[in-house]
């Protein structure tokens, strides 16, 4: 079988329960390898297949991803469908309900085959905290796929999946979407629901695609964006068609084009990609305006702060008494609390919870959590000024391409240093795409992000698409993974 899942095109009816069963071949294949899910659920696939073909037998489909085989990231609640978060704490947890998210999903038809591996609660860049073991890179199995979407990430490029669901809270979706060359998008907080995601930081995660084309990601997008009863930070804002804005031209459009995301280290074939890629655009009738963006560098340790906060308070309902992982023995309750917490959770889970508590403790949260919020506000202004005069903005994703499996488990601050180019854009709740926009000369994906503004997606994915037109024949387009 091809290193690229072997789409059968589900017009034809009678091939909607071939193309999942193809899907679980592929998984059967390449798993042990990649590690990209935590559970298959092979079972139901073919069930909801089987129904899917019914449909198009009956010329009834739900929607155009009627019988596009899914995956879903762990951090989602599915009913009857074990959700661990990829930790210890929750390896037998099995929800009643279904995610909003995943509820759309199911009436639009799709198939979902199993759940992504992540970083454990979706806290790291390499998807090597999940306790589950490392999904490593499809296009070299010694580097890392990303974080924390990384298993759903490897499972599109690897073929696994039509997409897949992330979430992104400072570049959890766009930085593993880089790394395993796929198209991956953060849209505007409250643009898609969050009800039934397994919360790390309230006020930055967001929910997204993750698929092979722009394209795909505008239908994707369609079925799950709006408004949502169940989480009351979604947005009354109409959801546009965005496929039927794909085609428009990009002349006259202006993009963004910031100093200070290449005053930061920044691998060379990285800059390389982006100044080829901004000569791709000009060609495509845009222009480029340079912008400033002053309070940038200050993105990463205002995350640091805000992000480990909301973690310890969205943490701390997992005690070890009402579900989830509990201590065989313990003394008392409040020792039963202890062990609980410290047996169940991993090692980044208590860093992230014990400098979150810290921040917001008595005499250290002005100091620290009140003061990164005030910045907070100053570099969502840069991002809301910038973008008066411009339609978008073109920045990298990562310093580097992928890194070695291991090389910075050791160093939390240098892994945390890869969100320095995403987070900020989480802290201000801007919508941005990431798709590949080349490879180094190890022959590692690089990618690049379309930063847009509030709730206005239709116009970075349209920039997207283009671009992918123009540069669908490049040579770099013909590498493929080795798995």
């Amino acid at each position: 079988m091809s290193k690229e899942l072997n789409r059968i095109f589900i017009q034809e009816p009678e091939k909607v329960l071939l193309h999942t069963q193809a899907a679980l071949k592929r998984i059967d294949e390449v798993e042990d390898d990649l590690n990209a899910l935590v559970t298959v659920t092979a079972k139901e696939a073919l069930v909801s297949a089987m129904e899917s073909q019914t449909r198009y037998v009956e010329k009834a489909p739900f929607s155009v991803l009627d019988g596009e085989v899914v995956t879903i990231k762990d951090v989602f609640c599915t009913s009857g469908v074990r959700t661990t978060a990829s930790s210890k704490m929750l390896e037998d947890f099995v929800p009643p309900y279904d995610a909003t998210v995943v509820r759309k999903l199911k009436e639009a038809g799709v198939v979902i085959v199993g759940k992504n591996n992540c970083d454990a609660w979706a806290h790291g860049a390499s998807t090597e905290n999940s306790d589950f073991g490392v999904t490593p890179n499809p296009f070299d199995l010694t580097r890392v796929s990303g974080g924390s979407s990384g298993g759903s990430a490897a499972a599109v490029a690897a073929g696994e999946c039509d997409f897949s669901i992330g979430s992104d809270t400072g570049g959890s979706i766009r930085q593993p979407a880089g790394f395993c060359g796929v198209v991956g998008l953060k849209p505007t907080y409250g643009r898609v629901s969050r009800y039934g995601l397994i919360a790390m930081s309230s006020s930055l995660d967001c929910v997204g695609p993750i698929a092979r084309s722009t394209q795909k990601i505008a239908q994707i997008m369609e079925i799950i964006a709006g408004q949502d009863d169940k989480d009351a930070t979604t947005v009354d804002v109409l959801v546009p068609k965005y496929t039927e804005t794909l085609e428009l031209p990009l002349k006259g459009k202006r993009i963004g084009w910031a100093k200070e995301f290449y005053q930061i280290d920044l691998n060379s074939d990285i800059k390389k990609s982006l100044e080829s890629a901004r000569t791709t655009f000009e060609q495509l009738g845009a222009e480029f305006v340079d912008i400033s963006l002053p309070h940038l560098k200050y993105g990463v340790p205002v995350y640091y702060l805000i992000q480990p906060a909301e973690v310890s308070s969205n943490l701390g309902r997992f005690d070890g008494v009402k579900y989830g992982y509990s201590a065989s023995e313990s003394d008392n309750l409040v020792d039963h609390y202890f062990k609980s917490r410290s047996e169940g959770f991993g090692a980044e889970a208590k860093r992230r919870i014990m400098l979150g508590t810290f921040v917001l403790s008595a005499g250290y949260y002005d100091a620290y959590y009140l003061k990164a919020m005030k910045v907070r506000t100053l570099i969502k202004k840069d991002f809301e000024d910038a973008l008066v005069d411009v339609d978008a903005i073109l920045a990298p994703i990562s310093p580097s391409t992928a890194f070695k499996i291991g090389e910075k488990t050791s160093d939390p601050l240098q892994m945390y240093l890869a969100d320095v180019y995403t987070s900020a854009i989480n802290l201000a709740g801007n919508p941005a795409l990431a798709l590949p926009c080349g490879f180094d000369n190890e022959k590692l994906p690089i990618g690049m992000q379309i930063i847009g503004k509030y709730f206005d997606e239709a116009t970075i994915l349209n920039f997207g698409h283009k671009y992918e037109q123009f540069t669908a024949g490049a040579e770099w387009r013909k590498i493929t993974t080795v798995i």
